[in-house]
C-alpha cells in the first residue's frame, strides 16, 4: 500500500500536467505510471526524473529490449515488486517469451549467489582488466 496520496492526473498543477503529458504521450500509455504521480508531489524532481528516464532508456548504444533486460534484473536484486511487474511487461510487449524471462532470472539467481559468496569470502578479482593491468 502507497505511503502516500498519488497526484491526481486531472487535477495537478499545470507544471506537473505537463510532464504527465509527455509521459502519456512518450510511453503510449492512456495513465501516468503510479511512480511518477508519487513523486509529483516534488515537481522539480519529477521533472528531473522523467528526463533521467527519457536519457537512459532512450535510443543509444544500447538497444532498448537490453535496457529493459538490465531494469528487470537489478528490480528483481533490489526487491522492487513495482519495477519487476512494469519491465517484465515491457519485455513481454517486446516479444520476449517466458522462458526468456526465466533464463534471465536464471542470471539474476546465478550471479547473485556468486556475488554473495565472492564478497564474503573476499575473493580477490584475478580476471578482467584489473589482471591486465
Amino acid at each position: 500500500m502507497t505511503t502516500i496520496r498519488l497526484v491526481d492526473e486531472h487535477s495537478a498543477s499545470p507544471e506537473v500536467a505537463e510532464i504527465f503529458a509527455d509521459i502519456r504521450a512518450t510511453l503510449h500509455m492512456p495513465y501516468v505510471p503510479a511512480l511518477f504521480r508519487a513523486i509529483a508531489h516534488n515537481p522539480a524532481y519529477l521533472r528531473v526524473s522523467w528526463e533521467r528516464v527519457k536519457v537512459v532508456m532512450g535510443p543509444g548504444l544500447i538497444d532498448r529490449k537490453t535496457k529493459e533486460m538490465i531494469a528487470t534484473a537489478v528490480s528483481a536484486v533490489n526487491g522492487c515488486d513495482y519495477c519487476v511487474y512494469a519491465h517484465s511487461a515491457a519485455l513481454r510487449a517486446m516479444g520476449s517469451s517466458e522462458a526468456e524471462l526465466v533464463e534471465l532470472m536464471s542470471v539474476v539467481d546465478l550471479f547473485s549467489g556468486f556475488n554473495k559468496m565472492l564478497n564474503g569470502l573476499q575473493v580477490e578479482p584475478d580476471i578482467g582488466v584489473r589482471s591486465h593491468l
